[in-house]
């Protein structure tokens, strides 16, 4: 029976790596079925024997990532930089899939739905519900260390994992003025 569901994981593996090829060079409206079936090395049948249709394998790969990283972010300090470090430690082990996710087609339906699962659990905006600011400082909070995290992928890494979550906690602490401005004193 274990033997089994290990070849079923693979099976859906295959078939989310796939899609997040594709996913990551075009926009989820122009992915087909076929495609995927064929990239990941099996027919359309057995596509359907583990997801609905394209969407349905995008929800279970966006729902899947922001569990991941709601799970492995850890208590989320005032600064955000745990925050950084979850994503950092979620790209090393899930390229792929971050690469697709906060590429140029799926960035802002992936922080959408990260945004409503880990949004209202961030532990230094101790703020009443009712709070009408709430909602804006959670938005503020998480898409700005989604954006600085996806701009350091994009240039490639050009800072070390230390610097940018330092940066991250110097704007959070002092804003621009003070941020990346280190004990060099450069930005």
């Amino acid at each position: 029976m274990e033997n089994n569901k290990n070849t079923a994981d693979q099976t859906r593996q295959a078939f989310l790596e796939a899609f997040c090829l594709l996913y990551s060079k075009k926009p989820v409206e122009r992915i087909t079925v076929q495609e995927v079936a064929k990239k990941a090395g099996y027919n359309r049948s057995t596509f359907y024997q583990y997801f609905l249709d394209i969407y349905d394998l995008l929800d279970e790969l966006e729902e899947m990532m922001a569990e991941y990283i709601c799970k492995n972010r850890g208590n989320i300090d005032i600064y955000g930089a745990s925050f950084v470090s979850s994503l950092v430690d979620l790209y090393d082990t899930k390229s792929i899939y971050v690469n697709a996710l906060l590429g140029d087609y799926g960035k802002q339906h992936f922080i959408d739905k990260l945004m409503s699962k880990a949004g209202l659990n961030i532990p230094e905006l101790d703020l009443p519900d009712d709070n009408r600011f709430k909602p804006y400082l959670i938005e503020y909070h998480l898409s700005a260390v989604i954006s600085i995290f996806q701009l350091w992928l994009h240039r490639g890494k050009d800072l070390s994992v230390d610097e940018l979550m330092q940066l991250v906690a110097d704007l959070y602490k002092g804003g621009l003025t003070q941020a990346g401005m280190g004990k060099k004193g450069n930005i």
